[in-house]
C-alpha cells in the first residue's frame, strides 16, 4: 500500500525545528525512519494565517479534487478573478504547498495537511 503524502504545518521557533532535525538525523542513521516527515513551520501565528488564508485553503482543496490545473482553469473552478488566484498560487508555491508540473500546471502534492497551532496564555 502506498503511503499518503503528508505535511505538518505549524508555529515553531527555530531551536525546536533544529532539535527535531537532529533527532530525525539520528533515527535515519540507525534505520529507525521508514519515511521522511515533511514540516512547514512559521515563526508565529500571524505569519501562518497570512499564508494559509481560507481562499488559499480552498484553492489547494480544488487542486486536490480537480488538478493539475492551469491558473486560468483554477480561477474558473473557484469562480474567482484570475489575478487574485495567480497571486494566491504564487504565495502557496513560494512555501511549496503547491507545485508546478513539467507542463506548468499547478498541483497540490499533499494528501494530508496536518496543521497544529498551540495557544498559550
Amino acid at each position: 500500500m502506498m503511503s499518503k503524502q503528508h505535511i505538518h504545518i505549524g508555529v515553531e521557533d527555530a531551536s525546536h525545528g533544529f532539535d527535531r532535525f537532529v533527532d530525525a538525523w539520528h533515527k535515519a542513521e540507525t534505520g529507525e525512519i521508514e519515511q521522511a516527515e515533511i514540516h512547514l513551520n512559521f515563526e508565529d501565528f500571524a505569519m501562518l494565517s497570512s499564508v494559509l488564508t481560507p481562499k488559499r485553503l480552498e484553492l489547494m482543496k480544488t487542486l486536490r479534487q480537480h488538478g493539475p490545473l492551469s491558473v486560468r482553469a483554477l480561477a474558473k473552478n473557484l469562480d474567482r478573478d484570475y489575478k487574485n488566484v495567480h497571486a494566491d498560487a504564487g504565495a502557496l508555491e513560494s512555501v511549496d504547498l503547491i507545485q508546478r508540473t513539467d507542463e506548468g500546471l499547478l498541483v497540490a502534492p499533499w494528501d494530508v495537511i496536518d496543521a497544529h497551532v498551540r495557544l498559550v496564555a
